[in-house]
């Protein structure tokens, strides 16, 4: 299982000093709106300069979805429209109004969210992904939380006193933990939520086709899904404003009696189509990538033997 490959990190820590998120929240009740923009316009240009690693994999990230080197002003747009999801959930962290709503086509999702079943609930670090499990939470539904947990994240803490309710965490940087948190969430009957695109804390990787090239995603969630008989779905948080959202998922997949191989390839082509989906989000709306980490590593080249995602498809 993918999970086992976790190892041992020191904790990490959001960039900028530990009050910062205090600041900039007290900041954006103080200022009125308008002006608080053009400060954060102005702090934006400071992370741009001043986090030169991060700049850097912007610019290779936009240099993919743009087909052509990104400009000054086109990175700095990528930070501030960062910026500005971090300061939607800053405000639902300090209890202003939020609202998520399900987009009306993504019937297959919606359909499986209504009838209360549990499930695995996958989404990508792409507009406002950090907010998604808490507003799930609001269906009705327990929601487990895979996250990282970092030492300076008042925010979180802030959110999860809010939906304690009905959102948990487990923390991927407790390897000793994890498998065993991981299954007595689904043995609940809770839905736990993970976000798979970062190779990171993943050893089950696959190439799929995303910007133009065979790169390498993390594909646990459906040997998880496999293990534990639930079914898949996937879903994006798109801003449709200051204060909301608007959640658009993909199919569900669902375990059958099929056998594992079989099973698999069926994932494969589910997760090719999200991936379709996510890039036409992109296409729309480029700045709304958030991972601020290198792109996912192009894959190897695949022996003559092993089928691709498109022939398994046929």
């Amino acid at each position: 299982m993918a999970l086992n490959s976790v190892t041992a990190q020191p904790q990490p820590r959001n960039p900028g000093p530990n009050c910062g998120y205090l600041f900039l929240t007290r900041l954006d009740r103080l200022l009125a709106r308008s002006l608080f923009e053009r400060v954060v316009g102005w702090g934006t240009w400071v992370a741009v300069w001043c986090m030169p690693g991060q700049r850097r994999h912007s610019q290779a990230y936009l240099a993919a979805i743009l087909g052509r080197p990104p400009t000054r002003r086109e990175v700095w747009r990528h930070f501030f429209t960062f910026s500005q999801s971090l300061m939607r959930k800053l405000r639902a962290a300090d209890g202003r109004s939020y609202r998520c709503t399900l987009d009306p086509q993504s019937t297959e999702f919606t359909r499986m969210m209504a009838q209360g079943r549990p499930a695995l609930l996958g989404t990508f670090h792409l507009g406002d992904a950090d907010l998604l499990g808490f507003m799930l939470g609001n269906l009705g539904r327990k929601i487990f939380m895979i996250r990282q947990q970092v030492d300076n994240s008042p925010e979180t803490r802030s959110l999860a006193r809010q939906y304690q309710h009905s959102v948990e965490f487990i923390w991927v940087n407790e390897r000793e933990s994890l498998l065993f948190a991981l299954k007595h969430a689904i043995d609940s009957g809770g839905s736990v939520a993970m976000q798979c695109d970062r190779p990171d804390f993943s050893a089950k990787l696959e190439p799929f086709d995303f910007l133009g090239a065979r790169r390498m995603f993390p594909v646990t969630i459906y040997h998880l899904a496999l293990i534990f008989r639930r079914p898949v779905g996937f879903c994006l948080g798109i801003p449709n404003g200051p204060a909301d959202s608007i959640v658009y998922a993909s199919g569900v997949f669902e375990p059958d009696a099929g056998s594992k191989e079989e099973n698999l390839a069926r994932a494969r082509i589910h997760f090719q189509a999200f991936l379709g989906m996510v890039e036409r989000h992109l296409r729309l709306n480029p700045y709304l990538w958030f991972n601020f980490t290198p792109l996912n590593p192009l894959a190897p080249a695949a022996p003559a033997e092993v089928q691709s995602v498109s022939a398994a498809s046929r």
